[in-house]
């Protein structure tokens, strides 16, 4: 497996050939930062240990974290940050009670995409922001991700690498909002205005110079909706009222 600072010594040799490019993780916490101010309530879906919220949580009015993994919770690296266990589909909280809610490799493990959005979407205020970065579904190396959970060491080495995350520190995938197809009719369904981005990184297979070249040449030719990854901004309408899933 490519060691962390191999990749990214790779991302950074990439940028210097496509110098507007940035790294997805990089791209979504430049439109976070651009969402959020000094009065901002923040919610932060499915960080476990930190994340984004370490970097950001004295630069809003009010931070708070969820998570299922209670563990994870508890060894939180900003004890600061009031944290609640629980899930996206049924999130503990009053309704428009933040103002922007942040979700970093979320969406690829939902089993309820449509429970999940209509939640969010009850606890954001009238034009707040629902900011989300996840893997694209229809990348051929997601899809050998997903079926690699037929063959248990293959998952053992892509996970780390598609979601900068140890085994430990994952859930199991499902794909169920991982496509722009997907996304927006969860977003038409409760009533979110959606803009997505689709972001390139060919260093997930550069194991090497030689395979850094030939994935950089190749990525020129991938359509963006193929690209590997997804950043999306969901808006609640100002007037928006949150719909049930089965309406």
């Amino acid at each position: 497996m490519l060691p962390l600072d191999r990749q990214n010594e790779y991302r950074r040799r990439y940028r210097a050939l496509n110098p507007r490019w940035q790294p997805s993780g990089d791209a979504f916490e430049q439109i976070v930062r651009h969402a959020i101010s000094p009065a901002t309530r923040l919610l932060d879906l499915g960080g476990g240990r930190g994340g984004l919220i370490e970097k950001i949580h004295a630069e809003v009015g009010a931070a708070t974290a969820l998570d299922p993994d209670l563990l994870s919770l508890r060894q939180h690296r900003v004890p600061a940050v009031p944290r609640s266990c629980g899930l996206a589909e049924s999130l503990p909280f009053r309704a428009e009670s933040f103002d922007v809610i942040t979700a970093l490799w979320l969406l690829e493990h939902l089993p309820d995409p449509v429970t999940a959005f209509s939640e969010i979407h009850r606890v954001l205020a009238p034009n707040g922001l629902f900011i989300f970065l996840t893997p694209n579904a229809l990348h051929p190396l997601l899809t050998a991700n997903y079926l690699s959970r037929f063959f248990p060491s293959l998952q053992r080495a892509l996970i780390p690498r598609l979601y900068a995350r140890a085994e430990a520190d994952t859930f199991p995938v499902r794909y169920r909002a991982n496509t722009a197809a997907a996304l927006r009719a969860l977003c038409r369904r409760v009533d979110f205005t959606l803009e997505l981005r689709f972001i390139a990184d060919p260093t997930y297979t550069a194991f090497n110079d030689p395979l850094f070249r030939l994935s950089a040449f190749v990525e020129r030719f991938i359509p963006a909706p193929f690209r590997i990854h997804l950043i999306g901004v969901a808006q609640k309408k100002a007037s928006g009222v949150s719909k049930t899933p089965d309406a």
